[in-house]
């Protein structure tokens, strides 16, 4: 399958089931994850949509076989103009900063400047267009990240504060946790 075929397969609604079928399609046909990267900025916000749920799915089944294209996968959130985008890429680098990451993502993350994606992750907690879910992931990503960089411990906790003001339930929960364990 290539870049056209896959934009053709999912410009109709797709469901879980489907995208896990295609998740697997892809991964058996060893399809270039740099081509469905490129698909999640596409001009269509429904087919961006689903191919980052699509890549969302097919790199957390197996993030150690796309270890290599994880500094494709960093240098595109910047970019992201779709906000249900945004919800896939936030879990994606929630997982991949997590202790529990594969040694694999762990040194790769070493090597990579993850600068302009801490910038980015305090811009969508930041921003009130920007959907809970997306919010929570950036929160618990930068929480995993506070080792390597210093700053990020305190900037999260004011951001956490805030949010936690006027916040739903959800985020409450998820503030009070991350909170607890920046002390």
């Amino acid at each position: 399958m290539d870049q056209n075929q896959l934009v053709a397969r999912i410009k109709k609604t797709l469901t879980k089931l489907k995208v896990l079928e295609l998740s697997c399609i892809l991964r058996d046909e060893q399809f270039n994850l740099r081509d469905l990267i490129a698909i999640t900025h596409y001009q269509d916000e429904a087919i961006a949509f689903r191919a980052a749920w699509i890549l969302e799915n097919l790199y957390l089944q197996q993030p150690e076989t796309y270890a290599s294209y994880l500094d494709d996968i960093l240098k595109a959130i910047p970019a992201i103009k779709w906000l249900g985008v945004q919800r896939h890429y936030a879990k994606i680098v929630m997982h991949t900063t997590s202790p529990k990451a594969p040694k694999v993502i762990k040194e790769k993350m070493a090597q990579l400047d993850m600068e302009p994606v801490i910038e980015q992750l305090f811009d969508w907690m930041i921003d009130p267009k920007v959907k809970i879910a997306v919010k929570a992931f950036s929160a618990e990503a930068l929480y995993n990240l506070r080792s390597e960089h210093d700053w990020i411990k305190d900037e999260l906790r004011n951001q956490l504060q805030f949010l936690m003001k006027d916040g739903s339930a959800a985020i409450q929960n998820k503030g009070k946790k991350l909170l607890k364990g920046l002390k």
